[in-house]
Order: structure tokens, then C-alpha cells, then sequence
């Protein structure tokens, strides 16, 4: 399975989709800038990542983002 991402620039926010076919009914806070978003079977939808300049190597995630 090939994941997804994203970076929100403005935001400083990166996102990876697991399911995107999937809705989300539920978001989480599992951790300090860090939130899941789950399914109605409490599977995960997605990640954000806050403050990802901190948190990853941006200039690999700017290159596969999108």
C-alpha cells in the first residue's frame, strides 16, 4: 500500500492518508501536535502532523507531497 502525503506550508501541517476512501468520524489528540483521525470501525483514516518542520525532513516530504 502506497501512502499519501501532504504539507500545508502556511500551516506547518503535514498529513498522511492511510484510507482515503474512507470517512472520518472521529478525531484524537494521541500526543503533543500529533492527531489520528478514525473510521466509524475506530480504524485510521489519517495523521497530522503539526509543527512538522520540527518532526520530519521536509525537503523529502515537499518532493513526494502532492
Amino acid at each position: 500500500m502506497k501512502l499519501r502525503t501532504t504539507y500545508d506550508e502556511r500551516a506547518d501541517a503535514a498529513y498522511i492518508y492511510i484510507n482515503e476512501a474512507a470517512k472520518v468520524v472521529k478525531t484524537v489528540e494521541v500526543g503533543e501536535d500529533i492527531i489520528i483521525d478514525l473510521d466509524s470501525n475506530k480504524k485510521i483514516v489519517g495523521i497530522e502532523l503539526l509543527n512538522a518542520k520540527k518532526r520530519l525532513r521536509l525537503p523529502q516530504l515537499s518532493k513526494e507531497a502532492n
